[in-house]
């Protein structure tokens, strides 16, 4: 969301100097007519390249073995690595362990491909489990299908779709059910899918999780991007694809009252560099960091750009579209409070709680606010836990995070 608002300000900023300002409103303006010109004659045409596909179609295959393992991510950065094919693309999946083991599935964020929760998936390893990771559609290795808004339906689907691409059951009789874990926009994604699917669940934890922003967050601008027709959906993504890659992406400023500014490309998901330094991300390629995973992310893959900008207007992630979806939740375990204990393991998320990880100096999601809205919304069910650390702390802090996730399988 930090990488995001930036952009907003790189936009805003453009607006207001009156050197870019007239060359912005020619091209504004010059697009939008050709922007109806092409939509009345191409109409018809609207699937042809629905499927904007990652560097796994563009990047790989000429690459030797040799150069692949020479990329800021590699094809092979986590064991257990599949393709799945679908109608909305292929997605990349990751999965190893006992296949015997407490199942885990977890849900990175919006900026990050799934590298970023690999020291936690590790560290779960290590505990016994069986762990399953896949990036998001747009992100790492995974497709990106264009006609279609990144919301929890989508997310949701996505889900599914790589849980019946094992080779074991994790939804069936006899499964065990598993647990989900979501950080930041996967917080969100987590809780969305929980309150619709709590009979698989076996507990939710939440990491930084988006789902209850509130809006007096979110600037003025970034309401107006969030609800399009600010200007012709080509320029947004040519100016928001150009901020991006502005690099170089660095860790984010510490003081919370700083302005940041749009000469930075920052993104809270990314750890400080004396952090980075230390992370084990990928135990095959242990120089891997997350800076440089986006980085080569951004440039690398066609549907990154269209599938942050997406998140940010459709996916699960401001208290004011989500608050009924957590409510539903709050009352699925409401209910279970009352449920004898030979039923509840049957009917899922046992435990009648979420348990709910974030850093004491997270710039985004605000600890006070979400320990509030949580509380609140969830009807008390909720377990709070914090960290001295921002809202990186996943990729930084993975083993103490592993070991709190351990002791709810």
């Amino acid at each position: 969301m930090a990488l995001y608002n930036q952009t907003v300000d790189f936009l805003s900023e453009s607006w207001a100097n009156q050197r870019t300002q007239l060359p912005l409103l020619a091209v504004t303006g010059a697009s939008f007519t050709l922007g109806l010109l092409l939509r009345s004659l191409f109409k018809g045409d609207k699937h042809k390249e629905a499927i904007l596909v990652s560097p796994r179609s563009t990047v790989l295959p000429p690459l030797s073995e040799a150069e692949n393992r020479k990329l800021p991510l590699p094809n092979d950065v986590l064991p257990g690595a599949r393709d799945v094919a679908s109608p909305y693309g292929s997605i990349r999946v990751y999965e190893w362990g006992r296949e015997d083991g407490p199942k885990v599935l977890l849900v990175h964020g919006i900026t990050t491909p799934c590298i970023a929760l690999g020291g936690v998936a590790h560290a779960l390893v290590d505990r016994g489990c069986r762990v399953m990771l896949f990036d998001l559609f747009g992100r790492g290795y995974s497709d990106c299908p264009s006609d279609l808004p990144q919301d929890e339906r989508l997310f949701a689907t996505e889900i599914m779709l790589a849980l019946t691409s094992s080779p074991i059951s994790w939804t069936g009789a006899g499964s065990g059910k598993f647990c989900l874990v979501g950080y930041s926009l996967g917080g969100g994604i987590a809780a969305a899918f929980a309150s619709f699917f709590p009979q698989l669940l076996s507990s939710l934890v939440l990491l930084a999780p988006a789902g209850l922003v509130r809006a007096s967050q979110i600037s003025l601008q970034s309401r107006l991007l969030y609800s399009g027709g600010l200007m012709p959906e080509t320029l947004l993504g040519y100016l928001v694809g150009r901020r991006l890659r502005a690099g170089p992406l660095l860790a984010p400023k510490k003081n919370k009252n700083e302005k940041l500014s749009a000469a930075d490309a920052l993104t809270e998901e990314l750890p400080s560099q004396s952090a980075a330094e230390v992370q084990v991300l990928s135990r095959e390629y242990p120089h891997i960091n997350i800076m440089s995973a986006v980085a080569w992310q951004v440039n690398n893959h066609a549907g990154f750009v269209h599938a942050f900008m997406s998140s940010m207007r459709h996916g699960p992630i401001l208290g004011q579209r989500q608050w009924s979806t957590w409510a539903r939740l709050g009352e699925y375990l409401s209910a279970q409070n009352s449920t004898v204990s030979d039923e509840k393991s049957e009917k899922g998320l046992p435990s009648d709680k979420v348990h709910i990880l974030c850093g004491n100096t997270d710039a985004i999601i605000n600890k006070d606010e979400l320990v509030t809205d949580a509380t609140a919304v969830l009807g008390g069910n909720a377990v709070f836990k914090f960290y001295e650390a921002g809202h990186e702390f996943p990729s930084t802090r993975y083993d103490e995070v592993a070991t709190y996730i351990a002791k709810l399988l």
